[in-house]
């Protein structure tokens, strides 16, 4: 049974929370954050202690940390964390820099201890199988992906402001599922990007909607579409073409029922958000986790995939700002 300390007692700090207290081979004996009656009320909920991050990270009797915190403070943590001699499973991204991520990179590989980086998309049952069909050749070569990511809504102005921007912040995900899903790192990232949602945006510094082309150097490639607003749900597709065939997952709507009359064909909107669309995939994602630390097995998301993610998000921000692509080579 794995003893896991929790740092971050927010939105998605509940799921995990709930996550790891569902999990028969995990046990949450403590969660920490900046706001401790927060900690206190999660801690509460599952019977666990609130208490300070450098409490949970020098307890030598926790076995793990999930670290759910602000992300100017996933490099320090992640290194803090191995150095004390426990396993991490960290939210994306790595850092808001990837000079910075690379240093922790280093001192985690240095400190020997296993770190997961929450790419969840992986370990949603329709992408997973999705990737499981390319892994057993069902269409042949990969050549063209195409990946939708839509989000209902934007997020507050004052969130973009210290997000890092959309590449960093919500491209990032489809940059990991692009490399998975391609079987390997791009060579060249050209990027588009604007503000036609809100305003604010922009003035933040940021975009709202963007398209990413991703050059592999074999002549592979893979199309990015992100948008802050889709008035009817949470839109999340992914289409493979390969030299066999076609593989696609389509969103997870609310429901099931259609309506067919002589007016056309009606159904359900895609699911709301995140939360909704994502829960299972978090729930698979701890138990790999968990599965790969107690048996000692590599994890299926490396600290490494999470570096590799945030260089491709750093070079799509050099592309839309220059007008130019850009060779990872570079970054």
């Amino acid at each position: 049974m794995l003893k896991i300390g929790l740092l971050g007692a927010g939105r998605i700090g509940n799921v995990h929370a709930r996550a790891i207290s569902s999990h028969p081979g995990s046990t949450l004996v403590a969660i920490s954050d900046v706001n401790m009656d927060a900690a206190r009320k999660l801690a509460e909920q599952y019977g666990a202690e609130a208490r300070s991050t450098d409490d949970i990270i020098n307890d030598p009797s926790i076995d793990a940390v999930l670290v759910a915190t602000s992300t100017d403070t996933h490099s320090d943590l992640i290194e803090a964390a191995t150095a004390a001699g426990k396993a991490v499973l960290c939210e994306k991204p790595v850092d808001l820099s990837l000079e910075r991520a690379r240093a922790c990179q280093k001192a985690a590989a240095k400190n020997g201890r296993p770190v997961m980086i929450g790419f969840n998309r992986r370990f949603d049952p329709n992408f997973a199988a999705l990737k499981a069909a390319v892994d057993r050749g069902e269409i042949g070569k990969t050549e063209l992906l195409s990946v939708t990511s839509f989000d209902p809504a934007p997020p507050p102005v004052s969130y973009v402001k210290v997000s890092g921007g959309l590449f960093r912040d919500m491209m990032i995900h489809d940059f990991d599922m692009a490399c998975w899903l391609m079987g390997g790192f791009p060579e060249t990232v050209t990027a588009v990007g604007s503000s036609i949602v809100d305003p604010d945006i922009g003035a933040a510094g940021d975009v709202d909607t963007a398209v990413v082309t991703l050059h592999f150097a074999d002549g592979r490639i893979a199309v990015i579409k992100n948008s802050r607003r889709a008035v009817y749900g949470y839109d999340q597709r992914v289409e493979l073409l390969g030299s066999e065939g076609l593989l696609s997952a389509g969103n997870v709507l609310e429901n099931t029922v259609s309506k067919a009359t002589k007016d056309g064909v009606a159904s359900a909107k895609p699911e709301f958000f995140f939360l909704e669309r994502y829960m299972r995939a978090y729930s698979a994602e701890w138990h790999a986790f968990v599965t790969a630390v107690n048996a000692g097995s590599p994890l299926p998301v490396t600290l490494d995939d999470g570096v590799n993610a945030l260089a491709v998000a750093e070079a799509a921000t050099r592309s839309a700002k220059s007008g130019q692509s850009v060779k990872l080579a570079s970054i």
